[in-house]
């Protein structure tokens, strides 16, 4: 083995086995930085940024990103109390020539915050986390709640339950800022029935979309300075900011929400993949069938297994007899801890074991399809957040890639049946070479479009030229950090997808917190599609970004990424 070489497997081996590694610890620290040094502190080895505010904490931590990917050992980082701290942050940026971004818990793949090898020398990362979390309702049909960028999802919905009310999709995992959620247009699983009427107030689209009011940092330029500013839904200028990527810095938002609804989600671990994702027309179990009869169905599938963990959410006022009632949130441990043989299987991978990956995506399905017996969670009823929050912290780690899907509702499963028949056979060329570039799950969600007047920078905003086009098809795969030959495989999917879901079809955006932009190299560094292949896959690209740079000429809240991205 050349230096070379037994570089990279060393390189791509301890990727995996960190990953892993801090799966495991995640439950105890979440994605909080390893360690925090006081500015001033003799322990400091950064040069301390000039003329920093008095009365606003300030320390040398860490950025890490959800994969570990994406690492700053050392970056400055304050802590705002107030929204008014952010505004004097702003300012003192704007001065000395630093640029703010905002942290909320680092759920993300894509590199808004801080670019993986970025200088972050003049970069000031400001938590949203530890002060900016209050959280008020008011009710009503529907009601409201407001709530602070650094506020959890797990804390929105809990106080949304106590008051009655709820949304009707929200991501899978809880420990997310709003903040950070909205900036990329974050999304559940779901659409109404035919015959359903779901409470005044929901939304199937993204969670921007619900977004009524915001309140942003923003340069005042009669004054001079950056300010505080509330958009409401009637100023056209709010539609940039509803979905930002981090080229705004948010403070408050307020989002309608719904009357609580009790759902049951059954979880089927016996239908065959090739049914399920099989061609249009073809009848039985597949994903049109549950999306016709329940409308919220998410289908998880390791690749060389044979069955999909599929999560059929349905309206349901009253308990099922056989379902389990659930009086909180992540009912499904057993997906959210990483096993002995789990980690072995993936540090021979590393090793160059490629050959194993089939033996590894089984035993993942395996442990779910015991793990749902075991726990006696096939079949669970209870308040809207406790079913649909279910990815916990210290899941094992993944380099997801993702995209939406456009299309009409009649299409649905010729968008899935495209997309798994193409998954396949690239995944087969790959394995005949002796290559097996992805060990985790193809994820499938579905939801409705955000409306005409939505997020401008939104996946999922309606196309005025197309309304028949009134459904999202998510498509996102997954594999461990460093598996060998992933980008390459990615890259030739990306590729096909953009080239077959076109015309009177389909349409593609990028999912922004995931994986896209691919090239041999990994993601983000495809310079055609980045400047020309996702800025035209938006109806109003330029006015999103015109809006946003008039708001911040100065890109105060920018890197060096996002420079390239939105100029």
């Amino acid at each position: 083995m050349s230096d070379d070489s037994a570089r990279r497997t060393s390189l791509t081996r301890r990727t995996l086995l960190t990953a892993t590694a801090a799966a495991g610890l995640a439950a105890a620290a979440g994605l909080q930085p390893s360690h925090r040094i006081p500015a001033g502190s003799a322990a400091a080895t950064l040069t301390p940024p000039p003329g920093f505010p008095a009365g606003i904490s300030l320390s040398q931590q860490a950025f890490r990103n959800w994969s570990l990917e994406i690492v700053v050992e050392n970056v400055w980082t304050a802590s705002a109390r107030t929204p008014d701290d952010v505004v004097t942050l702003a300012n003192w940026a704007h001065e000395q020539g630093y640029r703010l971004r905002a942290r909320g818990k680092g759920h993300t793949w894509s590199p808004l915050v801080v670019p993986a090898g970025a200088d972050a020398s003049r970069t000031l990362i400001v938590d949203t986390t530890s002060h900016l979390t209050a959280v008020s309702v008011r009710g009503g049909n529907p009601g409201s709640v407001t709530a602070q960028a650094g506020a959890t999802l797990d804390t929105i919905l809990a106080r949304l339950e106590e008051a009655g009310l709820g949304l009707a999709a929200t991501t899978a995992p809880g420990d997310l800022t709003i903040g950070g959620v909205l900036a990329i247009g974050g999304h559940g699983t779901g659409l109404p029935t035919a015959g359903e009427h779901p409470p005044a107030g929901s939304g199937f689209g993204t969670l921007s979309s619900l977004v009524t009011s915001l309140t942003a940092v923003v340069w005042n330029a009669a004054e001079g300075r950056y300010t505080l500013r509330t958009f409401t839904r009637s100023d056209p200028d709010i539609r940039a900011f509803l979905v930002h990527l981090g080229r705004a810095f948010l403070t408050e938002v307020t989002m309608t929400a719904a009357a609580n609804t009790r759902l049951r989600c059954r979880n089927w671990y016996d239908v065959n993949v090739a049914t399920v994702f099989g061609p249009p027309g073809t009848g039985g179990r597949t994903i049109s069938s549950y999306l016709e009869g329940a409308g919220r169905v998410e289908a998880i599938w390791f690749p060389f297994t044979d069955v999909p963990w599929l999560k059929v959410w349905s309206v349901a006022p009253a308990k099922p007899w056989l379902a389990k009632q659930l009086d909180a949130p992540y009912p499904y441990s057993f997906a959210n801890r990483v096993t002995e043989d789990m980690s072995k299987l993936l540090g021979e991978i590393a090793a160059g074991g490629g050959d194993k990956t089939p033996d590894f995506t089984k035993l993942a399905m395996s442990i779910v399809g015991s793990g749902l017996i075991v726990t006696g969670t096939w079949d669970v009823w209870g308040w809207s957040k406790n079913s649909l929050l279910y990815v916990e912290p210290t899941t094992l780690r993944i380099v997801e890639a993702g995209w939406a899907v456009l299309t009409s509702r009649a299409n649905v499963q010729r968008v899935v049946s495209d997309f798994y028949g193409h998954y396949k056979s690239v995944l087969a060329a790959h394995q005949s070479r002796g290559s097996y570039p992805v060990n985790g799950p193809i994820e499938l969600r579905i939801t409705g479009t955000d409306p005409h007047d939505g997020p401008l920078l939104s996946p999922a905003l309606a196309r005025p030229d197309h309304p028949e086009w009134d459904t999202v098809v998510w498509l996102d795969f997954a594999t461990y950090p460093g598996t060998p030959g992933a980008a390459p495989f990615f890259r030739e999917m990306e590729q096909w997808i953009w080239q077959n879901y076109t015309g009177s079809y389909a349409t593609v955006r990028p999912e922004w917190s995931k994986g896209w932009a691919y090239t041999d190299s990994g993601p983000w560094t495809d310079p055609a599609t980045l400047g020309n292949t996702v800025p035209a896959a938006f109806n109003d690209w330029r006015t999103a970004q015109n809006t946003l740079n008039s708001y911040d000429p100065a890109r105060v809240f920018s890197n060096a990424f996002l420079d390239t991205l939105l100029p």
